[in-house]
């Protein structure tokens, strides 16, 4: 590298008399990228959370940062198209997505980038099992502080509707895993009810819009059963099941949930609580198609039992009405029989007590006529003898004595007159004769000498 000088004058040569080497800008450049690639190897391991993950045509770049105790520190990676086609295969077989959020342990080589002046970091690996082991570690730290609080297994001690038709569903309206849940469910023809509640299932916004629609739908009385259920993708996508919002608004939920995350191999936190967790969306729905068909084949079982056991019972109820009927008719028989003979028996002492009464009533009339023959001897005489108490009553009758000029005086209220001393002056008295009556009132009395000496 060759160094111009120049004639600035003595002090100027003072100056640069024995001084470094002077660097162009990109001659510097090029010194610290040899510095970094002799003092760290030609290589390093950095670890730290993904943030800003962007494409940049086929590249792709990122910051690697970390928040610790004395600040946040980061670094600018890159991660060119050849090396993106190298570490596909490793991160396909280990289910992992670069993605933001995502906590890694990268290689790379250091580089001083002489445009920007800025320092960053040229991926070249990936150790693989190091986001693997971090994301497990998260879902048992969730895990542990559910079972601290109790809400582990809460919705598993849920009641579960044994005919779950009603059905709520957490997952993206525009994803293959509700089509396919919406058609098996159509298919099967069994009147399901599907409430929808569409949301995002992996990116920034995902555990916000999950956590919100299973609290809503789990607080809906009109619902059997809440469904969350997404298909399949990356480890590190599926990771957003095991964030502790999800995993609490699952447990916390008043109805039971059922999930179908990813793939068969796939568990999450959201599996862990949920009260039935099936392995893939399309099992969700086998699932609660199974169940109704379940409850409708012991339905089914229930009823013929019910017919069979009906049918037993008015077959033996018949049976023992036939010999109930026998038996009724040979104690009627029998007892019309013993009535038969006591009828009989009785009509026996009948008619004798009929013929002896009879004798009696012909002996007792046989005594009646001749009383009778005798008692008409003497009617001629008994005849003659009222012939003359009528002629004695007949001259005794008033009304004759009354025709030979004879009268009756009473008072107004009917009492007979039979002395003037009976009368008063001014009283009024009625005579009755023969033939009439008069009214009369009596001016003076005077009795006879007889009655006065009486009276004296």
């Amino acid at each position: 590298m060759s160094q111009p000088s120049f004639d600035f004058g003595d002090d100027v040569g003072a100056l640069d008399e024995g001084a470094e080497p002077t660097y162009s800008v990109s001659e510097l450049a090029e010194a610290i990228n040899a510095r970094l690639r002799g003092g760290f190897y030609d290589g390093v391991w950095v670890r730290g959370e993904i943030q800003g993950y962007r494409a940049g045509g086929p590249h792709r770049y990122f910051r690697l940062v970390e928040n610790g105790d004395d600040g946040k520190a980061s670094i600018n990676v890159s991660l060119f198209a050849p090396m993106i086609n190298k570490l596909r295969p490793m991160l396909e077989r280990s289910r992992l997505k670069l993605v933001d959020g995502l906590k890694v342990r990268i290689y790379g080589h250091l580089d001083f980038f002489a445009p920007s002046g800025s320092l960053g970091l040229k991926m070249a690996g990936i150790d693989t099992r190091f986001t693997i082991g971090d994301i497990e570690q998260q879902r048992q730290d969730t895990i542990r502080r559910l079972i601290a609080t109790g809400l582990y297994d809460a919705n598993r001690r849920l009641p579960l509707s044994p005919v779950p038709l009603r059905v709520g569903v957490v997952t993206s309206a525009d994803s293959a895993a509700w089509a396919d849940f919406r058609s098996q469910l159509e298919a099967a023809e069994l009147g399901f009810y599907v409430r929808l509640i569409h949301c995002r299932v992996q990116g920034d916004q995902a555990v916000q819009m999950v956590s919100a629609a299973i609290r809503t739908l789990g607080r809906c009385a009109d619902l059997d059963v809440v469904v969350v259920i997404r298909g399949g993708g990356a480890r590190s996508e599926l990771a957003t099941f095991d964030h502790p919002a999800i995993a609490t608004a699952i447990a916390r939920s008043s109805l039971p949930v059922f999930t179908g995350l990813g793939h068969e191999i796939d568990s999450s936190v959201a599996d862990e609580v949920a009260q039935r967790r099936l392995k893939t969306p399309t099992a969700v729905a086998a699932e609660l198609i199974e169940m109704v068909q379940q409850f409708s084949r012991q339905t089914e079982l229930c009823f013929m039992a019910i017919h069979q056991r009906a049918a037993r019972s008015v077959e033996s109820q018949a049976t023992y009405m036939e010999h109930t009927a026998v038996a009724i008719h040979r104690l009627v028989a029998a007892a019309v029989q013993r009535s038969i003979e006591r009828l009989e028996l009785r009509q026996q002492r009948v008619d004798a007590g009929v013929t002896a009464a009879l004798e009696r009533a012909a002996q007792r009339l046989n005594v009646g006529v001749q009383a009778v023959g005798r008692t008409a001897q003497r009617i001629p005489n008994e005849v003659r003898h009222l012939d003359s108490i009528a002629s004695r009553v007949r001259l005794l009758d008033p009304v004759h004595t009354m025709a030979r000029g004879w009268s009756i005086t009473r008072t107004t209220d009917g009492r007979v007159v039979r002395s003037a001393a009976d009368l008063q002056p001014g009283q009024q008295i009625v005579t009755a004769f023969a033939a009439g009556t008069a009214t009369s009132t009596v001016d003076t009395v005077q009795p006879s000498q007889t009655e006065s000496d009486a009276d004296g």
